[in-house]
């Protein structure tokens, strides 16, 4: 989160617009040093939600075009408010798309040295491995992120019940056959990834298509994408109803997502975006955490398995995003996710 004295500097920035460090300096009333004030814009600047035009003694403060994306909020907070409670963006963003995650990445300097140093723990971790060891693991995570990605949708199987589905093929006593195909499909569709990684590069609609197509398997769930409205539980965002609009707001996040550079903006933006957008009846937040892992596996970097998430948090982050746009909460869990899978498996 941000400190007390960054938070008065971006409300400064907001109630008077553009300006200087010195303008800013006697808004603050000289509280503290030019210098400090100084290192604290730097920092904000690092952080995305600052930017800057003119030089030297010209240069003046600017909101970032993604500071409304990337603010820190309370997550808990913010849903202390009921649903009719709260103010909220009530229909699909396309600027969000089309103009703001178009800016530079949603990873700070800071969080960006952290991922990449923790992707050389994994890659120096996997050159060590046998590759008999390497299959295990990968097996081992395959299960977790089968199970927790399902539980996410609300199967019951517990983490034991779905090893024993997956391995030996039991399914559990009083369990649904739904509940056994929503687990096996997970598990076929990243063997799926793993065995073809670079089929979602370039990302197209085609190649989710695909994914989705296995994640809904014998589940009835229609399959392509959606030509009726869907609605959203615990939110008044509705999400696109016309599939016109869908399939362009699902062909300019493919779009977006391979102008992108680095793969943890690409796999964070599917993650988001993907559940976002709803572009299917069912199975949407399934096909965008695989999605999120197809990306990563084409470049070689550690999958997510997601185990350690809690269920309602993870939807609370994903709410927080389709009603305000702002990705600080899911982004955070995102990291933490990366952190866990690194020191976690293989």
């Amino acid at each position: 989160m941000l400190t007390e004295t960054e938070n008065q500097v971006l409300d400064l920035i907001k109630q008077n617009g553009p300006i200087s460090s010195s303008g800013l300096y006697q808004s603050l009333g000289q509280s503290m040093s030019l210098a400090t004030l100084k290192r604290i814009l730097t920092k904000l600047v690092d952080k995305n939600l600052l930017t800057t035009r003119g030089q030297s003694k010209s240069t003046k403060y600017h909101l970032s075009p993604l500071f409304m994306t990337l603010q820190p909020l309370d997550m808990n907070a913010y849903f202390q408010d009921e649903i009719d409670e709260r103010e909220v963006l009530e229909t699909f963003n396309f600027d969000l798309i089309h103009q703001v995650l178009n800016h530079s990445s949603v990873f700070t300097k800071d969080e960006l040295k952290h991922l990449e140093d923790l992707q050389f723990t994994y890659t120096e971790k996997v050159s060590q491995l046998t590759p008999e060891h390497y299959n295990k693991e990968l097996e081992r995570l395959a299960i977790d992120l089968s199970w927790k990605s399902s539980q996410i949708e609300g199967n019951t199987y517990t983490l034991l019940e779905t090893e024993r589905l997956l391995k030996e093929k039991e399914t559990a006593a009083g369990k649904t056959s739904q509940e056994a195909s929503m687990l096996l499909n997970h598990k076929e569709a990243l063997d799926f990834i793993i065995q073809h990684p670079r089929y979602l590069q370039p990302l197209s609609i085609a190649g989710i298509e695909d994914l989705h197509r296995i994640l809904i398997h014998e589940l009835g769930v229609e399959r392509n994408l959606r030509i009726r409205r869907v609605g959203i539980s615990g939110t008044r965002y509705t999400p696109l109803d016309n599939e016109y609009q869908i399939r362009e707001a699902l062909q300019s996040t493919c779009d977006l997502i391979n102008r992108k550079i680095n793969v943890f903006d690409k796999a964070l933006l599917a993650l988001a975006l993907i559940s976002y957008i709803q572009p299917f009846m069912d199975g949407n937040k399934r096909t965008a955490r695989m999605t999120c892992n197809a990306l990563l596996i084409s470049e070689n970097h550690c999958p997510l398995s997601f185990r350690t998430v809690n269920s309602l948090d993870y939807k609370k982050a994903l709410l927080l995003f389709y009603e305000q746009n702002n990705l600080w909460n899911f982004k955070s869990m995102f990291i933490q996710q990366f952190e866990f899978a690194v020191k976690t498996y293989f």
